[in-house]
């Protein structure tokens, strides 16, 4: 049943209608308490949701109307997926007819010559005993031949001819060995986008895996020669056991989204921009969630949800086996921990503290000791995104720290992200998170750089971006970022502060190994430039207005 979905796929309430597929969900996936509602598989994303019925209706007759109200490319992409569903799913049912109707001529043809074959028997039975004798004994040659001619072929073949397929299965040998063969597979294939790939069935080994997610396993003592080979390769599935290996990447038990939500009970304290998005993909995949904001009517919204609300962070840590923290900055993460009903007073033996902020190498650390100090566990696990990804369960996870509590997350970072890497000892998350941001950010400046240069020199900024979006720098984050400056529009996404934030404390890390970071620096005033043109709520790419000012 081909619906448009009219909820959030991220943030509640905030997204157009969507086009999805009721689909069948994986046996151990529960279903949400409340309303009646389906299991809904969305074109041209990977995501999967549990859906009320009043926010769901029939595709075709509101296509035209939802085509009209959406015009994004990654809505055209869904659109387009749906189509191509289709047209397949026609040819499907065109050929399993072409293919009954064949059958339906060969078994009329058998019976034809069935009946020609007793018309010759009544005529041999009339004629005399002597005769008779004689045509039985060629008879029992002829059917002996006969015999000899089937006993040839093989089992496999004779029972193809003697038994016509069941109408669409296709033959044994043409079976596609990666899926399972559960009645509930074969149900559901029908409604998915190729490529999609569902639990093993019981007589195959379990395996730990999701297509579209991945835990990467890095030591740091390896060569970082084989690092970038095994991350360009896509790092595919290692199938020798964890240890030795330098890196390994390790499919989870998620299905395509579909996550097996753990037992434990899960706080989570921040629900900014990215906070927000990742507790909405924790609740929408089962997890029981205890939130904690610092304004807290933003708790509201997912206490509605499910949510359970916690009053301080020392109560959501101590009543809760695992918290996660995403807030601003080095300041805010200590507050937190450190400051009165912070974490720190909720932590006792076996606690675990989870914490997702971008901060420096020395901050983290900081932390870290003080959590180990009272017997709790400790993981480091900023995210790569941006609110639109952290919507869309999509983040990036560099985490560091207790390889065992980063075991016990994996349920929570398959709901958030597409990918987790897992870089060792606690700092070196906080190290590869800052310079990825310092990347992300020069190249924003960049970016502006360029749109400005272009209009004053009387050169099309859109054909500009054109060009860009057909050569090799082609990107979402490109694109995106350009229609924003090319908008007007600079509604955060990622707020311009916390970029400007992340540069200096890159350019102090350089400092720190006496490296130099001359790009970073010159971005970094940039974005200085803007902050004092008060652009510091606004998204980065209002990193644009410091040079048109």
């Amino acid at each position: 049943c081909l619906i448009l979905s009219f909820f959030s796929r991220g943030k509640l309430g905030r997204y157009p209608p969507w086009p999805g597929k009721i689909v069948n969900p994986p046996k151990d996936l529960k279903k949400p308490r409340g309303k009646k509602c389906f299991f809904v598989k969305f074109f041209g994303t990977e995501d999967h949701a549990w859906i009320k019925v009043e926010q769901l209706k029939p595709y075709h007759p509101h296509k035209e109307e939802m085509i009209k109200i959406n015009k994004g490319k990654r809505f055209q992409q869904a659109v387009d997926a749906v189509e191509e569903f289709l047209r397949k799913t026609k040819g499907k049912d065109q050929a399993s007819s072409h293919n009954s109707n064949e059958e339906k001529n060969r078994r009329n043809s058998s019976e034809e010559r069935g009946k020609q074959s007793a018309g010759e028997e009544k005529r041999n039975a009339s004629l005399s005993e002597g005769k008779f004798k004689k045509g039985a004994g060629e008879g029992k040659k002829r059917v002996s031949s006969v015999s000899s001619e089937r006993g040839s072929k093989s089992p496999l073949k004779r029972a193809q001819d003697q038994s016509p397929r069941k109408r669409g299965r296709p033959p044994k040998d043409e079976k596609d060995l990666t899926i399972p063969e559960s009645s509930t597979v074969k149900r559901v294939m029908t409604g998915t986008v190729a490529g999609f790939k569902w639990p093993p069935s019981v007589s195959e080994p379990v395996k730990d895996s999701d297509p579209h997610f991945h835990h990467f396993l890095l030591s740091q003592t390896e060569k970082p020669a084989v690092c970038y080979q095994a991350i360009t390769k896509k790092l595919k599935v290692c199938e020798e056991e964890t240890g030795s290996t330098s890196i390994q990447a390790a499919d989870s038990t998620a299905v395509n989204g579909s996550i097996t939500p753990t037992d434990k009970k899960i706080g989570f304290l921040g629900l900014g921009l990215m906070g927000s998005g990742i507790v909405s993909n924790l609740l929408k995949m089962g997890h029981t969630v205890t939130v904690w904001n610092r304004t807290a009517e933003k708790c509201d919204l997912f206490i509605q949800e499910g949510a359970r609300l916690g009053r301080t962070p020392a109560e959501v840590v101590s009543t809760c086996d695992i918290t996660f923290a995403c807030v601003s900055d080095p300041k805010a993460a200590k507050d937190l921990v450190l400051g009165p009903s912070g974490v720190l007073q909720g932590i006792r033996p076996g606690k675990c503290y989870v914490d997702m902020s971008t901060v420096d190498a020395d901050t983290v650390t900081e932390l870290a000791q003080v959590i180990v100090s009272r017997g709790g566990r400790f993981l480091e696990a900023p995210v790569s995104g941006n609110q639109q990804l952290s919507n869309d369960g999509m983040l990036v996870i560099l985490a560091a720290g207790d390889r065992g509590l980063y075991e016990d997350c994996s349920s929570c970072f398959q709901a958030m992200g597409k990918t987790s890497f897992f870089l060792g000892e606690v700092g070196n998350a906080a190290k590869m998170m800052l310079i990825v941001n310092m990347v992300q950010g020069s190249f924003m400046a960049t970016i502006a750089e360029g749109l400005t240069l272009a209009q004053v020199t009387g050169q099309s900024q859109q054909t500009l971006l054109d060009i860009l979006n057909q050569g090799q720098l082609a990107s979402i984050f490109l694109d995106q970022k350009c229609q924003n400056i090319l908008q007007g529009n600079f509604k955060p996404d990622f707020y311009l502060k916390y970029i400007q934030k992340d540069l200096r404390l890159a350019i102090a890390l350089g400092d720190s190994v006496n490296h130099p970071t001359p790009m970073a620096a010159a971005a970094n005033e940039v974005y200085k430039r803007a902050k004092a043109l008060d652009q510091s709520d606004n998204d980065m790419s209002a990193v644009y207005r410091a040079y048109i000012h």
